[in-house]
């Protein structure tokens, strides 16, 4: 398979999805949860199946003095629990609204009660920051020292456009970013450098054995012979995560669903952006 010879139409997607990407990180924007902008997060079991216009209804007459118009509910793996992301809730709030719930669906159950303060939302969002700089900046200077700079360089900038990929489709989509959103994140940059590295290795090999061959047979050489190897993890790879997209329930389904994404960006970014790019760069500095 020929993968040079599509790189300019190939560039010029990447580019469009990376620009669309950045539009809806800037409108609409992320839909951070309470995680980063503080709040409540309630999980109740009742004796009774619940919809979420019961329990906004609940709610609203529990609390006459809060607007709760803005609160997020889900039913969970079973139709009599649910979880309620809201703003800030006092104590006293959260057991008028736990006694509400116990008086007209019954036998109430506390799964989980967590209050986050906006303070707190901000160290979590300076810290996920932080997490994903550290990485790309460590990924940059471990390739340097064992490839060379214009390698590092490259996988770096397929790692961001494997992430703006994965915040442009949580931005469009509206789904919520929370602090498994992060872990998901740092797992693709995990999995798309891999890829890309298996690549990479196998160029910086092909141009020891085979000095006098110009780039684009070089690097086409190199992506073929390990395109078996890379459908192959990928395909595996995705089996697992689509059966935790099906099968895992609202408490994962963002996770898996950032890992999908991640993926199949990484996927397609370490066959047909990584050694084209290099080529581009190594061609124009010949």
């Amino acid at each position: 398979m020929n993968f040079v010879r599509y790189r300019k139409p190939v560039f010029l997607f990447s580019g469009i999805i990376v620009a669309l990407s950045i539009l809806f990180l800037i409108v609409p924007g992320l839909n951070l949860g309470v995680d980063f902008t503080g709040g409540t997060i309630l999980e109740r079991q009742t004796a009774q199946n619940v919809t979420t216009d019961q329990v906004r209804r609940i709610m609203d007459e529990a609390t006459p003095g809060l607007d709760l118009s803005g609160s997020v509910v889900q039913i969970l793996d079973k139709p009599n629990e649910f979880m309620i992301r809201t703003r800030e809730l006092r104590n006293a709030d959260i057991i008028a609204i736990d006694q509400a719930f116990d008086a007209q669906l019954g036998s109430l159950v506390e799964l989980r009660t967590d209050v986050v303060g906006p303070v707190i939302g901000q160290e979590l969002v300076r810290n996920a920051l932080i997490a994903i700089i550290v990485s790309a900046l460590g990924i940059l200077a471990y390739i340097s020292w064992r490839f060379e700079y214009r390698f590092a360089t490259v996988a770096v900038v397929c790692l961001l456009h494997d992430v703006l990929i994965v915040l442009g489709f949580f931005a469009i989509t509206g789904r919520e970013v929370n602090s498994p959103f992060v872990a998901s994140v740092l797992t693709v940059l995990g999995y798309s450098i891999n890829n890309t590295i298996v690549v990479f290795d196998r160029i910086r090999e092909n141009m020891r054995l085979t000095r006098k061959q110009g780039y684009e047979v070089l690097v086409n050489n190199s992506l073929n012979q390990t395109l078996t190897r890379s459908l192959n993890t990928s395909i595996t790879t995705l089996l697992v995560i689509v059966m935790l997209v099906i099968f895992g329930g609202s408490a994962i389904g963002d996770f898996a669903t950032a890992l999908l994404i991640g993926v199949l960006s990484g996927t397609y970014s370490s066959l047909f952006v990584a050694g084209p790019l290099w080529m581009t760069w190594m061609e124009r500095k010949k």
